[in-house]
Order: structure tokens, then sequence, then C-alpha cells
């Protein structure tokens, strides 16, 4: 990825309405999600709603198809993690310095008096 590319798609995401548009698009899957349901989901107006999508599919970060009368807005996982990757392609010197899984925290155990 070209770093004009990653600044691209970091600005698209750098607004609330538009990163919980783009989390929700993650969490729908590569089926998507029809517009009017993430409109719903996120309480947002159709008109404000067009314009975050097509700022993130400016960047690369969603895609759109029609199914009917509705449209369909889906992640483009792959520019996803492609951004991912060049945020971190430097991490650690080269080694991967995150946990291969991710943990859970240990939980605190209540000491019972005996």
């Amino acid at each position: 990825m070209e770093k004009t590319d990653a600044v691209t798609a970091l600005a698209a995401l750098a607004q609330d309405n538009r990163l919980d548009v783009f989390r929700l698009l993650v969490q729908a899957g590569p089926e998507g999600m029809a517009a009017g349901a993430i409109a719903e989901a996120l309480d947002l107006a159709p008109n404000t709603l067009t314009f975050h999508f097509d700022r993130l599919r400016m960047a690369g970060l969603a895609t759109v198809r029609r199914e009917g009368r509705s449209m369909i807005y889906a992640a483009r996982f792959e520019t996803m993690n492609t951004l991912v990757g060049f945020l971190t392609e430097n991490c650690c010197g080269g080694t991967s310095c995150a946990p291969a899984t991710p943990s859970k925290p240990a939980r605190k155990r209540s000491r019972v008096p005996a």
C-alpha cells in the first residue's frame, strides 16, 4: 500500500459515523448489509449515510451492489488488511510483537477464608 492510499483510508475512517459504518460492515461480513438496515442500526439519515458511503468507497474501504431495490454495502477486507499490514509492517523491528492469539485477561480469584 502506498502512503497516500493509507492516508486516504485513515482520513475516511477519522470520523465517528464513518467509523461506525465501517465497523458494522466488518461485522456483517462479505455479504454486506442493506443501506436501510445500516441507517436503522446506526440511527443515521439516508442522505447523511450516502455521503459517508461515498467517502468509504472512494478510499477503497467499501463496495456497493444493487439487489432488487436495495443497495448492499460491504467492507473491502483486502483493503482493510492491507492497511493494517501497512501500519504494522515495521512493528518491533520487523518481528511480530503482537500475540498470535488474543489472550483473555486473567480473572482475579477471590480468596475463600478457610
